[in-house]
């Protein structure tokens, strides 16, 4: 082998060296854990179902059935009833009993709502009202296994490394958000919406296979756990299973008992409730702002909603680091004000190219400073939170801040009704902007630097 033919060689391979080198994972990164990288994978695959979710059913009604605000505002409160009914009980039940399996269901159950949705287009049955009963199935659904889900990631990669798990499941929520709108678009204008959710079944039921089997050692309460707290009294009046028995009662209570007497999780509460509100706001007129304010078609929608994948994927970068770096509390208050001034930015949208380019701007918008909230709200519940507990925890913090997220639904479909589309976009956007200064002058918040440890008791509030 003559010498340059040797120079080449080792140039390639030189180079070669630096790009695997690049591209290697870290030695502690959690990709390299192989039941995360399961959990990733199954996360990755629903969320290019949710891609086809988000788009199709509000644009069924919207388009197919021409809802009005205030018909889109009780589709949006459909979904949520279930979390202020369910939550509470299903935060004990889940203590009980191993997450994975539900989990599992929760999957396959959602596929089986989507697809309900085509075959009730074919019968010639759809209507608002099968909407409303698909939309009350997936809230009772994500209830419960929404709640599974987070509990599983604990148990998967620990307390310590909470932040970086949710920036990692960000970063596939990203990957999906970039390619899934456009794909969605176009399947909805080539399909219509309704046959579309057929992809979003098969692709559920893809990430439920993934996960079946996952090696995983679960935590279950124990039912005279003594976290109960003394409260194992109540509801000692009611006769049945242990459903609806002393116990049960007794370990509802003491959920709401931690959460409520520890000051960190009230306050996060709280400021996520108002959040909640305000997001739901907007949601609610948001597609009916595109379509009948903005005049954007169905792919134009969906290629829109590509500006959401580009935020996800800013803020999986930027989410883990900036926390690191300013700390949880910052990072979080950074979110609220982000996402309001995307809101802002909509509602003062002109018609045209820039009102085009608005829509792809505020989703853009909201999904980064998402990512900043959700990353940090989470690891910070969990982070403060024994494992006997977490189940409970999840769901009464769920329950908390999705309480005024039905109000917000419908009082964005009354305003976009009665006053105005962008009246709604208006209130929702200066909503999540005074709760950014509020929650930036909470102490409690602003000097938030790392997450904090569990604690045997809480404080009190």
């Amino acid at each position: 082998m003559s010498r340059p033919e040797l120079g080449v060689g080792a140039i390639n391979s030189g180079w070669g060296a630096r790009v695997r080198e690049r591209l290697a994972l870290a030695p502690d990164d959690l990709l390299r854990d192989r039941v995360y990288r399961r959990l990733w994978l199954s996360i990755l695959t629903a969320a290019f179902a949710n891609q086809v979710m988000l788009l199709a059913l509000p644009l069924t009604a919207a388009v197919l059935l021409h809802a009005s605000p205030t018909q889109m505002g009780l589709l949006t409160a459909a979904e949520l009833t279930p979390f202020i009914v369910l939550s509470l009980p299903s935060g004990v039940w889940l203590d009980r009993v191993r997450k994975l399996p539900v989990y599992l269901v929760g999957e396959a159950l959602i596929a089986m709502a989507s697809a309900s949705v085509p075959l009730a287009a074919w019968l010639g049955q759809l209507s608002m009202a099968w909407l409303y009963g698909v939309g009350l199935l997936l809230g009772a659904v994500h209830t419960v296994s929404g709640s599974a889900a987070q509990i599983v990631l604990t148990q998967v990669v620990g307390r310590d490394r909470l932040v970086q798990a949710h920036a990692k499941n960000a970063l596939a929520n990203s990957g999906a958000e970039v390619i899934g709108p456009g794909i969605a678009g176009l399947l909805i204008k080539v399909l219509g919406a309704p046959v579309s959710l057929l992809i979003n079944a098969c692709l559920l039921l893809g990430s439920a296979l993934i996960l079946r089997g996952l090696p995983l050692r679960e935590t279950l309460n124990d039912r005279s756990d003594s976290s109960m707290m003394g409260a194992s009294n109540i509801g000692s009046s009611l006769i049945g299973s242990s459903f609806i028995g002393s116990s049960f009662m007794g370990e509802l209570w003491a959920g709401l008992q931690f959460v409520a007497r520890h000051r960190l999780l009230m306050t996060l509460a709280v400021l996520m409730g108002i959040w909640q509100m305000a997001h739901y706001v907007a949601l609610t007129v948001q597609i009916l702002f595109a379509t009948r304010t903005l005049g954007l078609s169905e792919q134009a929608i969906g290629f829109s909603y590509a500006g959401m994948g580009i935020g996800t994927i800013v803020g999986s970068l930027l989410g883990h680091r900036w926390s690191h770096r300013f700390g949880p509390g910052p990072c979080l208050v950074l979110g609220y004000a982000v996402t309001g001034a995307g809101w802002g930015l909509l509602a003062l949208a002109p018609e045209g190219f820039w009102g085009v380019a608005a829509f792809a701007g505020m989703l853009m918008s909201f999904s980064a400073g998402a990512i900043f909230i959700f990353i940090n709200f989470l690891a910070l519940r969990q982070s403060v939170t024994p494992a006997p507990m977490l189940g409970r925890m999840t769901s009464t913090m769920r329950w908390l801040t999705l309480l005024a997220a039905g109000p917000g639904a419908l009082v964005g479909g009354w305003l976009g009704e009665h006053v105005s589309l962008r009246a709604s976009l208006g209130l929702a956007s200066a909503s999540a902007l005074v709760l950014a200064w509020v929650a930036w002058s909470l102490p409690a918040i602003r000097s938030l630097k790392a997450l904090p440890s569990s604690e045997p008791e809480p404080q009190a509030a």
